[in-house]
Formats: structure tokens, C-alpha cells, sequence
């Protein structure tokens, strides 16, 4: 089995159960997520692997974080994540991509990503729901980070948060490439 055949089980076998656990009909997750409820049915039967964008719409509907989606054994109270095992969300030729590094459902989902962007490349960012915070720190490069339509320029050494509930997106407008963490703080479904 491939590694996106095993993502693909993990993420059907995940989906059934945390709609099951928040007691979501199929349509009730579709309105919530923004996602068609045939959809929501392939992904449950493993029949295709969807956009990152409609995976975190969906793990925000259900208030879990995507690695949670994508798979998360609970055990040990601490969790361990080498490097080989972490997930790619997206990624260009180019080589701009962000990975997800670990996340965690504690108090609401919390998950923390390691970006890369290459110049002229960036990334859009539908809204999350309301009460989700982004705190950002650019190691590398200068980011120009774009939230409701306001950009903000930001070097090497800085950091930022914002409400993540407003369109935002992240571009690399300089000739450098950008590096940078993110973390983002989902509020748990009430």
C-alpha cells in the first residue's frame, strides 16, 4: 500500500468517525464544511483523495485539526513526529509547499506547520471559523502577508498573529525564498 493509499484509509476511516462522534448527518457536515455531500461520501469510502482546502474545511466544521483527520493514534502523553512522517499539504515545482509538523485537539485543534516559498509563488487562505488564530514567524526572506485585503510586510525575525477568520493569504513577492512557522489555533465545536 502507498503512502496515499494509506492517507486516503486514515482519512475515510477518520472522517466517519468524528462526524459519527459530533453526530452529523452527511448533510449537516456538507452545510457546515462548505462541501458537497457526495463529497463527503467518496472521502468516506476512500474513492478519492480531496484538495487540502476542502480537508481543512472539513476538519474546521468538525473542530479537530487535520492531522487528526489524517491520522492520529492516541497513546503516550507525548507524541513524537520524525521528520519522515510528517505530512506535505501542498507543494509546487517550483518548491514552495508548507508541512504540516504536529497538531493536537487539546482545548481545540492547535497544528504546527513549516512553510516554504519560493519567489513570486503564495498561497490563499479561505477564512476559518470564527474565534481560529494564525501566529506567524518568518525565518527567512520577506513575507508579505495579506489578511482582508490588507498586506503586511514581513522580514526575517518577525513575527505576527491575526483572526483567521478574515480572507488571508501569503505571498513571496521578494527574490528570496521565504521561510517561515506557522501555528494555528482552531476553537473547539461548541
Amino acid at each position: 500500500m502507498t503512502d496515499l493509499d494509506q492517507l486516503t484509509q486514515s482519512l475515510a476511516r477518520n472522517l466517519k468517525r468524528w462526524r459519527g462522534e459530533r453526530g452529523f448527518t452527511l448533510d449537516q457536515l456538507a452545510a457546515r464544511a462548505g462541501v458537497s455531500r457526495g463529497m463527503i461520501i467518496q472521502i468516506e469510502q476512500a474513492r478519492t483523495n480531496p484538495s487540502v482546502g476542502t480537508t481543512v474545511k472539513l476538519a474546521d466544521a468538525l473542530g479537530v485539526s487535520i492531522t487528526t483527520l489524517l491520522d492520529y493514534e492516541q497513546g503516550s502523553p507525548v507524541r513524537l513526529v520524525p521528520a519522515d512522517q510528517t505530512v506535505r499539504l501542498w507543494s509546487t515545482d517550483a518548491g514552495s509547499g508548507t508541512t504540516l509538523l504536529v497538531g493536537t485537539d487539546a482545548r481545540g485543534p492547535l497544528e504546527l506547520c513549516s512553510w516554504r516559498l519560493m519567489p513570486g509563488e503564495g498561497s490563499r487562505s479561505d477564512p476559518h471559523p470564527e474565534g481560529t488564530v494564525e501566529l506567524l514567524h518568518v525565518t527567512a526572506g520577506t513575507l508579505t502577508l495579506v489578511v482582508a485585503e490588507t498586506p503586511y510586510e514581513m522580514g526575517a525575525g518577525t513575527s505576527a498573529t491575526f483572526e483567521a477568520h478574515h480572507p488571508h493569504a501569503y505571498r513571496n513577492d521578494g527574490t528570496e525564498p521565504v521561510e517561515l512557522t506557522m501555528v494555528v489555533s482552531v476553537p473547539p465545536v461548541g
